[in-house]
């Protein structure tokens, strides 16, 4: 998987995504449900709540669509996490 070439495990990259939404203003948070996730507004809080029991590939799968609603075009990312954002949102219009 090109992740590992790029010298990155998902769980780097779950981090990367993390940091990401917090210099963004948005919240993270893991909880346990019968959903997997995604971005909402909370009492005008901006958040993206992730189910906790998903594996991690999953769980930057989820995070990554979060953060692409807000628009992070014009963030500075590392190139292999930017290229997980971009071939999980084409894997996601195929499907």
């Amino acid at each position: 998987m090109w992740l590992f070439q790029a010298g990155m495990t998902h769980d780097q990259i779950v981090k990367e995504l993390e940091s990401l939404a917090m210099n963004c203003g948005v919240t993270v948070r893991y909880e346990k449900g019968d959903f997997e996730g995604g971005f909402c507004v909370l009492r005008a809080e901006r958040l993206i709540v992730v189910n906790k029991k998903l594996a991690l590939p999953r769980k930057a799968s989820v995070l990554a669509q979060g953060l692409s609603e807000i628009g992070i075009e014009e963030k500075y990312l590392k190139p292999a996490v930017r290229e997980f954002i971009e071939d999980d949102l084409a894997r996601l219009a195929r499907a």
